[in-house]
């Protein structure tokens, strides 16, 4: 049995592959992670937002209909920005540019990222020398200073700015791929599913795959927040998306030069953004709690 299976308490068939029992449920798991609880409520109101932007928001993100630069009130809950924009409504579709960008390229990033780590660790040789050679190259550099450079290259726009991050976040995904492959691929059960005539490709993704998801998918809660804070950067230093599109980033770009005169410009996407990254990272700690092998959870 191998040290995942004891972890996870698993039975074993005659393949010696880990067949995991059915433990406590994440959403059971988490109600004890008061961090994790408030990152999930908070994950929730703004996916609403999100969803729901058009019929939430009370204005037109973009119509200039308003007096400038109105401090917060009844009537415009956040305020207005230099143009006359009822900023809450900026706010919320904001809301909806910045969480698909950050879901988007780290879903992109996951599948190249984790199917090059799978091909080095599996097959070695050459294979593992090329790929491992660009990941370190890749690695040499800040994953804002790769999507900066793309950007620049292929311009701005929403979908340069999500390949641009996708690229940047690659390396995270191969690399622990890659390292679990090497751990699984000598486990008794993948020799006894060789022998028996499976296929790489069988082996890698119904053997390997499914016992590297684990910190795969940590990794991945991880990186939404910091691509989330690429795009708002990107945004903010007139890289990411067109102007008439209003993200966190760019509403804080927008507002930088009244900052001083007028708070809640600053104040309020900053808060979205702040609270959208801390809320992700206690959930990926509490994801990480829960999918811990090295502790055993309870039958």
């Amino acid at each position: 049995m191998s040290k995942y299976a004891k972890a996870f308490g698993a039975d074993t068939v005659s393949t010696g592959e880990p067949v995991l029992r059915r433990g406590p449920g994440f959403l059971r798991e988490i109600a004890h992670d008061k961090k994790a609880v408030f990152g999930l409520i908070v994950l929730g109101i703004f996916a609403v937002f999100a969803f729901l932007g058009p019929w939430l928001a009370p204005h037109d993100p973009n119509a200039m209909l308003f007096d400038m630069l109105m401090p917060p009130s009844l009537e415009f809950p956040l305020g207005t920005d230099d143009l006359g924009r009822d900023l809450l409504s900026r706010v919320i579709y904001g809301t909806q540019i910045s969480l698909f960008v950050g879901v988007s390229t780290v879903a992109i990033a996951l599948v190249f990222g984790v199917a090059l780590g799978l091909i080095a660790g599996y097959f070695g040789g050459w294979l593992d020398y090329v790929i491992m050679r660009y990941i370190d190259l890749q690695w040499a550099f800040p994953n804002f200073i790769i999507a900066v450079y793309l950007v620049a290259v292929f311009g701005a726009g929403l979908l340069n700015v999500i390949i641009a991050i996708s690229l940047a976040f690659l390396d995270d995904f191969a690399r622990v791929a890659r390292s679990m492959v090497l751990t699984l691929k000598e486990e008794q059960y993948v020799d006894a599913a060789r022998v028996s005539g499976a296929s790489n490709f069988r082996i890698l993704t119904q053997h390997i795959l499914p016992n590297a998801a684990a910190p795969i998918i940590v990794q991945a809660t991880v990186s939404v927040s910091y691509a989330i804070l690429g795009e708002a950067s990107l945004s903010f230093l007139g890289l990411g998306v067109e102007a008439d599109t209003p993200t966190w980033g760019l509403i804080l770009a927008d507002g930088r030069s009244f900052i001083s005169r007028a708070w809640w410009l600053g104040l309020f996407p900053g808060a979205a953004i702040m609270l959208t990254v801390l809320s992700i990272n206690f959930l990926g700690d509490g994801l990480r709690d829960y999918l811990d092998v090295r502790e055993v959870k309870d039958v």
